[in-house]
């Protein structure tokens, strides 16, 4: 059921009340690198997620953004776990209500704000995870799931003991999975061209008893790392590596908390951080309809990182020398000396 917000006020969706909050600064965060402080107009953002915002992952990310942009002064709201039937409705609304920007995240809002943005010229869509902008506006934002996904597989590769690693996703084909699973396959074989990395696909990025029916599937056949990007289903993944004891990845430090010992990092999505910089921009009419992507060779900063605990980016199982390994292969993608060309060949499903 898709549940409405407007401000910290909850209700049915076309019965939200509007509740006003005094817009002032809006001050970017300081570590978004290439980005400083800068004034926001008064307006008012709001959110479209495809899930709940509990979910500890995506949704969750999304929804801290939001939070973020209405402690520096910004009216918002949000709808949460929005069916994808009632997406050109949800947005269409908000734009008839003044919100500006209106904000998908997720890239499958892409298609509901080609459809609306003519009809609302006075308006910006930004949709995150998006695969392009649109139209005259409309812009996709996202960070470089190819580079983060590289990562992850350099560093499954360097733990597993078995030689064969997997990886568990929904949404296949979509150009963000395409690039996180793509990226993933590409790392673990530049450390072994050998190395057997099995990918499954879900239907669903939110069913946790899928996707840990799907982790003890890979484990089952060998796989003793076990990487995944989905929603909500991530603690699915995290369940069963932890039922087995082998390695995993989170998309937060909650889900680190929950199977210390297992999650090897979590890839922490600087959402708050873009979408600041972008309504920013918007507001100050310098938001262009294309596609933005943040990652370590761009001058608006990597878009996420890798993240263990607050203070430390890894777990403290992986060796010193592959944690050089992995600064290497940042550095070499900020110099531009490593370029990565993922297709959906490199994404299969399958071995």
């Amino acid at each position: 059921m898709t549940r409405t917000h407007i401000s910290s006020i909850s209700g049915a969706y076309m019965r939200a009340t509007l509740s006003v909050v005094a817009a002032g600064l809006l001050a970017l965060a300081a570590s978004f690198v290439g980005l400083s402080p800068a004034r926001a107009q008064q307006g008012k953002v709001a959110m479209l997620l495809p899930g709940s915002i509990n979910d500890q992952s995506w949704n969750a990310n999304g929804y801290r953004a939001l939070v973020k942009l209405k402690e520096n002064g910004v009216e918002t709201a949000y709808s949460e776990n929005v069916a994808p039937a009632d997406h050109i409705e949800a947005m269409k609304d908000y734009a008839r209500r003044g919100f500006n920007p209106v904000i998908g995240h997720s890239g499958r809002f892409l298609s509901a704000a080609q459809r609306v943005s003519p009809d609302f010229e006075k308006t910006h869509f930004i949709v995150g995870s998006g695969a392009a902008g649109f139209g005259k506006n409309v812009t996709a934002i996202d960070y470089d799931n190819a580079q983060m996904g590289y990562l992850m597989g350099v560093l499954a590769a360097r733990l597993s003991k078995t030689g064969k690693v997997g990886a568990v996703s929904g949404l296949e084909g979509l150009p963000t999975i395409v690039g996180a699973i793509g990226g993933f396959r590409l790392g673990a074989k530049s450390v072994s061209p050998e190395i057997e990395v099995k990918v499954i696909y879900l239907k669903d990025m939110e069913d946790a008893a899928s996707a840990k029916e799907a982790a003890l599937a890979l484990i089952a056949g060998g796989a003793d790392v076990v990487h995944a990007k989905l929603n909500a289903g991530q603690i699915g993944i995290i369940q069963a590596a932890k039922e087995k004891g082998v390695f995993t990845s989170a998309r937060s430090l909650a889900q680190v908390e929950a199977a210390p010992q297992n999650v090897l990092t979590a890839i922490t999505e600087k959402w708050a951080e873009m979408y600041m910089a972008a309504v920013n921009d918007a507001q100050a009419g310098k938001l262009k309809p294309e596609l933005v992507i943040y990652g370590y060779n761009a001058a608006g900063g990597s878009g996420a990182e890798l993240r263990y605990t607050k203070d430390r980016e890894l777990n403290p199982a992986v060796p010193p020398a592959v944690t050089a390994e992995l600064e290497k292969v940042k550095k070499n993608f900020a110099t531009g000396e490593l370029k990565l060309n993922v297709t959906k060949q490199d994404a299969r499903g399958g071995v």
